[in-house]
């Protein structure tokens, strides 16, 4: 009854729950008002606290004697580097460029713009600004100068940090002109830009603006760490919205740094000294959760991974590096797994690499379908734990505690809310609903530590997106079910819910029986405009590498599949085969986009796509079987 009596204490005790929790880490003045309301009466967490974040997750460690600890493994296959930083090396390298910061006139309070790739200047750039007390705002290395620009208009930032260039596959993309252009276009001049030259593209620099990585830290001072509220910022990281405008997530201090480190071993189950991998970038929240902050608050050994899951150099990169590292954990989304699944559709290359020292495998950032998890479990025989977050939460809202209890794993569930996130679904009046009925998730307030207290300098946009729709509740966006074990199912955006024939159906249920066929690697199904039912779903289909079938054949087996699951109410009659599915960088299928090209709506290509001519292919075939309604029609 572990998990039980640690969740429902967390909702019955909360106070003295997260006080216990933040007892683990060293305050410089520990909390005694553990949970308050701001002035918008927003709650908030370890108001009266001083720490500094940067502080926890290196000094401390480095002051309790484990400074040759290895910190940071980073492992580069696009291009052969390989090395680690210790905990004291680390640490040393992170004061000594927060000195270069302070230098250059960066003050607690300051934002700074972070554009780097997969690099370790990425890691020391963000904690030399929590030394300080700046707040770090990391941008997806390569993100395009419009997207940029807007950033950087919105957090107003003192300076830049970024590299000459990022290296994908077979491709060098340069920055410089990138993050020229961006300036160019925003309304807010930075002062400064702190370049890392990479002998691969190095890049010119603007005499009076840009200053070299390199240099810059061969004269600087090491700088002390900042005390700081834990209510003040650490970072903004900008999600998707609704409007063109970005959208900033607020992080804390406390909260957060409480939240991760509780995370790193009542969830992942990690101690000191093991080694834990996130395989995302630090552009996107797991990076910055689980790449960068949870490990090293949690005396834990990171792994930085500049490569793909895939051709860097084949689908064996994964195991590859669980192997050389003694990995324990290994978190990725279900993207990645799908990749590999069909380049190595049998798992023949799992089979070169010792992974005993893998005990679990940890996917979560989009709906992890049956099929990849049967694929997966059956190849590497690892246990695989689907948890489910968001941007906003900064950590699991639902998870098998593996550290604390672990549950028996259904396939399609993230299994059970996490202490802290009182988890409800609720009906379109705010009532909440029984087992087994659809409805909208729900979070009753107050949100646990880690989550965002507001939206960075738009309160009002925080209220009206997540706490207008279900008074007294955080609105997820996201739609599923309980069982009648409390197991929750995350069925997918409650836009992914379509309406055919008055009928209220899941795309995400259609997917799972789409993907369970042999010849599927992987599958999206849309809702489109139809004149009498007024939605209709299509699949579209990735074959599994190597697998020969007749389309029209494999069409009439996934409807057969369908109408046997579902029934005929679904409507199911169109399944076609693509070569690739538009997604964005992180690997989320841009269902949105697609719903948009077949109902012969306008369409912006947002800046977060992986792969521009993929949409291009996609609407293509879509018109060509006749299933893009024309304009007004």
């Amino acid at each position: 009854m572990a998990y039980q009596d640690e969740y429902l204490r967390s909702l019955t005790h909360p106070e003295a729950f997260w006080a216990e929790k933040a007892a683990a880490l060293p305050w410089f003045v520990p909390p005694k008002n553990i949970l308050s309301q701001d002035e918008q009466g927003i709650h908030r967490w370890f108001a009266d606290g001083q720490m500094n974040t940067a502080y926890m997750a290196l000094d401390h460690h480095v002051n309790e004697g484990c400074g040759e600890q290895k910190a940071l493994i980073y492992d580069s296959p696009v291009t052969g580097a390989k090395g680690y930083f210790t905990y004291q090396q680390l640490r040393d390298q992170v004061a000594l460029f927060a000195g270069v910061l302070k230098q250059q006139g960066v003050e607690k309070g300051d934002r700074v713009v972070i554009y780097m790739p997969m690099v370790p200047e990425a890691v020391i750039a963000m904690l030399a600004c929590a030394r300080l007390g700046a707040i770090h705002s990391v941008v997806f290395g390569g993100f395009a100068p419009h997207e940029l620009a807007l950033r950087i208009d919105d957090a107003r930032p003192k300076l830049v940090i970024s590299a000459s260039c990022g290296i994908e596959v077979n491709k060098v993309i340069e920055y410089k002109p990138m993050l020229d252009a961006a300036i160019e276009r925003a309304k807010h001049k930075p002062e400064r830009c702190i370049l890392l030259q990479r002998p691969e593209v190095p890049a010119d620099l603007m005499p009076g603006r840009d200053l070299d990585w390199h240099e810059e830290m061969a004269q600087a001072s090491p700088a002390e760490c900042v005390p700081v509220a834990a209510t003040d910022p650490l970072y903004i990281l900008y999600t998707s919205g609704t409007t063109g405008k970005p959208k900033g997530v607020v992080r804390d201090n406390g909260g957060h740094a409480v939240a991760l480190h509780y995370s790193m071993q009542a969830i992942y189950a990690m101690r000191p000294g093991e080694v834990f991998w996130a395989a995302s970038d630090v552009g996107w929240v797991v990076g910055h959760s689980y790449i960068v902050y949870g490990p090293l608050l949690a005396g834990c050994t990171t792994v930085m991974f500049e490569g793909k899951p895939v051709r860097t150099p084949d689908a064996g990169a994964f195991w590859r590096v669980a192997q050389e590292y003694g990995v324990k954990a290994l978190f990725a989304a279900p993207t990645a797994f799908r990749a590999i699944k069909k380049e190595d559709p049998d798992g023949k290359l799992i089979q070169n690499y010792d992974l005993s020292r893998l005990e679990t495998i940890f996917m979560a950032g989009e709906r992890l379908d049956p099929a990849t998890f049967d694929w997966t479990v059956t190849h590497t025989g690892k246990p695989v734990v689907d948890h489910w977050w968001q941007t906003e939460t900064g950590w699991a809202i639902c998870a098998n505690m593996m550290g604390l209890e672990p549950k028996p794993i259904k396939p399609g569930s993230a299994t059970l809310p996490v202490p802290g996130f009182d988890v409800q679904i609720l009906d379109a009046h705010g009532k909440p609903l029984a087992a087994n009925q659809q409805g909208a998730i729900a979070i009753k307030l107050p949100l646990p530590p880690g989550c965002l207290p507001t939206i960075w300098g738009n309160p009002q946009r925080f209220e009206a997106g997540y706490l207008h729709d279900y008074p007294g509740y955080y609105c997820s966006g996201d739609g599923g079910y309980k069982d009648e074990e409390g197991y929750v199912f995350v069925m997918g955006r409650t836009d992914d819910v379509i309406n055919v024939a008055g009928h209220r159906l899941s795309t995400g249920e259609m997917e799972e029986i789409l993907a369970a066929h042999p010849a599927v690697a992987e599958c999206s199904v849309i809702g489109i405009q139809d004149d009498l039912k007024g939605q209709v779903p299509i699949g579209l289909v990735l074959l599994k590498d190597g697998v020969q079938v007749d389309e029209n054949e494999l069409q009439r087996d996934l409807i057969a599949r369908v109408r046997g699951e579902i029934g005929p109410i679904a409507c199911f009659q169109q399944a076609i085969v693509v070569q690739r599915l538009p997604k964005t960088r992180s690997g989320k299928i841009l269902r949105k986009l697609l719903r948009q090209i077949a109902d012969g709506q306008s369409y912006q290509v947002p800046s977060t796509i992986d792969d521009p001519a993929s949409l291009q292919e996609v609407e293509q075939i879509m018109a060509d079987k006749g299933l893009v309604r024309r304009s007004g029609g």
